[in-house]
């Protein structure tokens, strides 16, 4: 009978319209979290009987519809260790599963990925956003080149950067064409013990366009010599390569001179030097560059990347399973995880010191709920006018 009928129907709208008043509150309640994804409210109807002589009441029912691949805001923070997606992709996140005896973290083999960047430094090292998930990259080698390949928890030392010691000085430089008497000049270089000494250098012009340069310790020991050609009418030098190996305490020494010259100038003038090698420096603080970079700086002046960020891409991130803490978890339907540097092969670009905030409209949302509760109301309007003719229709016997 369609009076039982219209009213089976009309409890299904009220229990699509109730399901669909459970999406728009989790998205209102979570309008302020950062990188949450709000989920949206699909309906669609279920026919029992339909053809051109008869019509059953159907029933309609709600299911929930991610928006994962929907951006949300970027806002810049002040803390450098905060990451913001642009486009398309998320994070590779761990989660903790508990600590070995030396303070370090074991993680949960889980792979889950998150668009929630606001990550700060623990009191283990590792970074690890509001939720609590670290952050996933690939290592860096001493060279500070990312080694692609198994994703790992980013961990940040604190530990002070050893000294190290010089390797190369490189020299930007004008020499007088006319000149008679030595020249000498100094720069300054560290040893291993990252202890700053000085070298004397002489240059000495030996013909037209020829020079001769020596290396001696603050001491006056002799560490090595080199003699350059110039070119007569441009300056340039003609000998390569333009380098002289000295050997400087502890450390051999390399003296670039690939930006020397020989030029129409009154006296010696050296532009610029530059050296490698440095003291030892104390931990000052950590960033993330917008290329994926994690660096770590000293109190030396010096730094080093310590990991790279890569984006996490999926055919569609609309079907990963949420999970907590605006988490996502791997599903077939997403297709395979694909890994790469941000902004390449698709995957989208990097903002340091900012965050995504959630993707939710609130004024949105008060729309939806406005449509809801007048659809519910509606539907228990004929569920209380069943009702009625059905009472009628009982005492249709009186």
């Amino acid at each position: 009978m369609s009076l039982f009928g219209s009213m089976t129907t009309a409890i299904s709208g009220m229990n699509a319209q109730a399901r669909a008043l459970g999406h728009i509150s989790d998205n209102v309640a979570n309008s302020q979290t950062i990188g949450f994804k709000r989920t949206d409210t699909s309906f669609a109807n279920l026919l029992t009987q339909s053809n051109e002589r008869s019509h059953a009441p159907s029933a309609v029912v709600a299911t929930p519809s991610a928006t994962v691949s929907l951006q949300g805001s970027v806002e810049t923070v002040e803390n450098p260790l905060s990451l913001a997606l642009s486009g398309n992709g998320l994070f590779s996140v761990a989660q903790a599963a508990g600590r070995n005896a030396d303070g370090s973290l074991t993680f949960d083999t889980q792979p889950l990925f998150t668009r929630a960047g606001d990550f700060r430094k623990d009191s283990s090292g590792y970074l690890v956003n509001g939720s609590g998930y670290a952050l996933q990259g690939w290592a860096a080698n001493a060279a500070g080149e990312a080694q692609q390949g198994v994703l790992a928890p980013v961990r940040i030392s604190d530990a002070p950067l050893p000294a190290t010691a010089t390797r190369t000085v490189t020299l930007n430089a004008s020499l007088p064409k006319g000149a008679a008497a030595p020249i000498q000049s100094q720069v300054q270089i560290y040893n291993a013990a990252g202890e700053q000494q000085t070298v004397n250098l002489t240059w000495t012009r030996t013909a037209d366009n020829a020079w001769n340069v020596a290396g001696t310790t603050a001491e006056g020991a002799a560490l090595g010599e080199a003699n350059l050609a110039f070119d007569a009418n441009t300056g340039a030098l003609t000998n390569n390569p333009p380098q002289a190996v000295l050997g400087a305490g502890d450390a051999a020494l390399t003296l670039n001179l690939a930006n020397l010259a020989q030029g129409p100038v009154a006296a010696y003038e050296q532009r610029s030097v530059t050296v490698d090698g440095s003291r030892a420096g104390a931990f000052r603080s950590a960033a993330i560059r917008d290329n994926g970079d994690v660096v770590v700086s000293y109190d030396n002046g010096q730094s080093r990347t310590v990991a790279k960020v890569p984006v996490v891409t999926f055919t569609n991130p609309d079907a990963l399973q949420r999970m907590d803490g605006q988490a996502f978890g791997m599903t077939a339907e997403a297709g395979t995880m694909q890994v790469q540097a941000a902004g390449t092969q698709g995957a989208g670009t990097l903002a340091s010191s900012a965050v995504e905030r959630s993707n939710v409209d609130i004024a949105a949302e008060f729309s939806k709920l406005i449509v809801a509760q007048r659809a519910y109301t509606a539907n228990t309007r004929i569920v209380t006018t069943s009702d009625e003719m059905l009472t009628e229709t009982i005492n249709m016997r009186r």
